[in-house]
């Protein structure tokens, strides 16, 4: 017979697993779903996740921060504009030991799923049970936003990212380096610790680009690279399958609301996405499960955890700093998406006067390091 449960989460994600764990360190009892309309990869993750210090602080809340050489430290970051634009981030400039952690998905997918196993208040269902609340972490394809009648309005961009794995002739430095050109936006996350010279790709192109060089062998991939790259990392070999996926601003028109008597929240992919420039789609989802289960916690012993008027809350907290970062990146992929003059000219000086303004780059920094609201 299956047991009373106080919150259902559907989606066995970071994001769901996180806040599975967030609710048990509370006393609630919960279900989380693994098999609840998520895609399962058939080949090895390659993504890697850029993580601020508020999601670090929050996985080591639940014991689930991954080791050295799974979540590399970000010592600087270097942005290059198409016309001689540079911007230059620095963790000492900022008085922190970080600017972001890369961490591989796979290994902190691993540790979230071990201690979920051995949460005695965490079940792991294969299937739904009913819950004073129910929350949505499937990701932007949900199935079960779509059965609650949920709008998710998207904006397509016309382009692709994709993501693979490399190996440099040279070492990384645990520098994270970015290339806007043409429209499209190269990056490179540093992996495998301090000495490492691996790193994860994000490669945002035109959807008309994205096959042909999805098609291209290993060799050729590699040297397109390469050359996108200015050789600044050297040589380059591909070590990983590619992955592709079409990128798009989208959110839905309601992040909580009830169904026959029972309440629903969205939370993470499921509930927003934005794009992948500045890295901030785990760090909005991980903030979204800490806001809701902060909400949950502070409840009065009489209201349940479906109680509307906490989800409310909930939903009303979190709104403005997801339109806050995804208006920022569209207007930024929308700048540099522009071709020719004066755009090209306009971005560049643009890059190199933020470059100089001591203030605003801090103010900048905080705000994606997460050690600052909006």
């Amino acid at each position: 017979m299956p047991r009373h449960l106080d919150v259902c989460i559907r989606g066995a994600g970071v994001v769901g697993r996180t806040l599975a764990l967030l609710l048990a360190g509370e006393r609630l009892r919960v279900g989380i779903v693994t098999t609840s309309g998520q895609n399962t990869p058939h080949t090895k993750d390659v993504r890697a996740y850029a993580l601020n210090a508020r999601s670090r602080a929050l996985l080591e809340s639940v014991r689930c921060w991954p080791d050295a050489t799974e979540a590399t430290p970000v010592l600087g970051m270097t942005i290059h504009g198409d016309d001689g634009g540079e911007v230059n981030f620095h963790a000492s400039e900022q008085g922190v030991s970080a600017l972001a952690w890369i961490a591989d998905v796979a290994a902190l997918e691993a540790r979230l799923a071990e201690a979920t196993r051995y949460q005695g208040l965490i079940e792991e269902l294969d299937e739904p049970q009913n819950a004073a609340l129910t929350v949505v972490c499937e990701g932007k394809a949900s199935r079960t936003r779509a059965e609650f009648g949920v709008d998710f309005e998207s904006t397509p961009y016309g382009q692709s990212a994709i993501a693979a794995r490399l190996t440099c002739e040279k070492p990384h430095h645990q520098i994270a380096r970015q290339w806007f050109k043409n429209g499209e936006i190269l990056a490179f996350l540093p992996l495998d610790g301090p000495e490492g010279n691996s790193v994860a790709l994000v490669w945002s192109v035109w959807e008309d680009r994205a096959g042909d060089l999805v098609a291209l062998d290993r060799d050729s991939f590699s040297r397109a690279l390469e050359d996108a790259s200015a050789h600044e990392m050297g040589k380059m070999t591909l070590v990983s399958d590619r992955a592709v996926w079409p990128l798009q601003m989208a959110g839905a028109k309601k992040w909580t609301g009830s169904q026959e008597g029972r309440s629903w929240a969205l939370a993470g992919d499921a509930a927003h996405t934005v794009h992948p420039l500045a890295g901030q789609g785990l760090n909005l989802g991980l903030a979204d499960v800490d806001q809701l289960a902060t909400v949950l916690k502070g409840r009065a012993y009489w209201r349940s955890a479906g109680d509307q008027r906490l989800l409310r809350q909930y939903e009303r907290s979190r709104k403005l700093d997801v339109m806050a970062m995804g208006t920022a990146t569209d207007m930024l992929q929308n700048l540099f998406a522009k071709r020719g003059e004066p755009w090209q000219g306009a971005r560049n000086w643009g890059l190199n006067e933020f470059d100089a303004s001591a203030m605003v780059k801090r103010w900048v920094a905080r705000r994606a390091m997460g050690t600052s609201a909006y």
